[in-house]
């Protein structure tokens, strides 16, 4: 796969994703829920995680029907998370993604409302009627999205932001908290995907230690961009961890190390790919890039 050729696979993955997220979003929710819904997961952010786990699946030639829903599932939990990290009880941020913030735009109550409703819907679209989605795959893809999404996930790792804030951090603890609030649901988007197919369990692991390497690098690049680029260009305002007194990987380590540890993380990811034994997993080696290579 070339460049080219994976740019021409991202788009049509990501129009496909676009119109399930559109067609599986409702937007006659009761009171205007279903219009905060929208506002907050459609038309914006990079789509990541979608992209993780259609390449996932790919690699393994898996069952699109269920990447499918796995990849809008994984994106409606990220959507919602980030709806409620805005929030004034957590990180009180007015932008994300250029645009007001949900609870700005529709106000609080609502806001932890679409929050909600998006969290709920994501496991709502993993469970579809037997004849499109095995239930056997229906309960490993909700095992894997629930464990990532919850305590020893992302909302785990929540928690420790929150409480650190104000004091230092060991790398150590950075690391775990990061695994958990950002890099649980992006190597949960690698393993959905591959759980799609029948990975063996040199692939299955393979792919977690590749997962688990690019969702820490990810959270690193955030760290650097947070001090090196502008608002306008992130989409989200820049230097909030270091306005709230936040550990990160550039408080922690300084902002050169910090781009070593992005870069070691990426050739990890990449060495992990090289291991699985997969035929084609050019497109999960580009997303790794992507990963790294980034100005938002």
């Amino acid at each position: 796969m070339t460049p080219e050729q994976f740019d021409t696979w991202a788009r049509q993955c990501l129009v496909d994703v676009e119109q399930a997220l559109s067609a599986w979003v409702p937007s006659e929710a009761p009171a205007g829920l279903g219009e905060a819904m929208r506002y907050g997961v459609l038309d914006g952010g990079k789509r990541l995680r979608p992209l993780l786990v259609l390449a996932a699946c790919e690699a393994l030639g898996g069952q699109r029907e269920a990447a499918l829903r796995a990849a809008v599932a994984v994106e409606l939990i990220h959507a919602y998370s980030l709806i409620h990290d805005d929030m004034p009880c957590m990180d009180n941020d007015v932008l994300r993604r250029g645009k007001p913030t949900v609870h700005v735009q529709f106000g609080e109550a609502q806001a932890m409302l679409a929050g909600d409703a998006m969290q709920a819907l994501a496991f709502e679209v993993l469970t579809p009627d037997e004849a499109l989605v095995p239930l056997a795959l229906q309960a490993r893809l909700v095992g894997l999205l629930a464990r990532a999404a919850g305590q020893a996930g992302m909302a785990g790792g929540q928690a420790i932001d929150l409480a650190a804030t104000g004091r230092p951090l060991l790398e150590e603890q950075l690391q775990d908290m990061h695994r958990r609030k950002t890099g649980a649901l992006l190597q949960a988007s690698v393993l959905m995907g591959a759980a799609c197919g029948t990975p063996d369990a040199r692939a299955w692991q393979a792919l977690s230690d590749y997962g688990a390497a690019i969702g820490l690098a990810f959270q690193v690049v955030d760290d650097i961009l947070d001090v090196t680029q502008a608002s306008e260009t992130l989409g989200k305002t820049a230097g909030k961890d270091l306005d709230a007194n936040k550990p990160t990987y550039v408080s922690v380590l300084g902002l050169e190390h910090a781009r070593l540890r992005a870069d070691a993380l990426h050739a990890q990811a990449q060495a992990a790919l090289r291991s699985s034994g997969l035929a084609d997993t050019v497109a999960l080696a580009m997303l790794a890039d992507k990963v790294v290579d980034r100005d938002s």
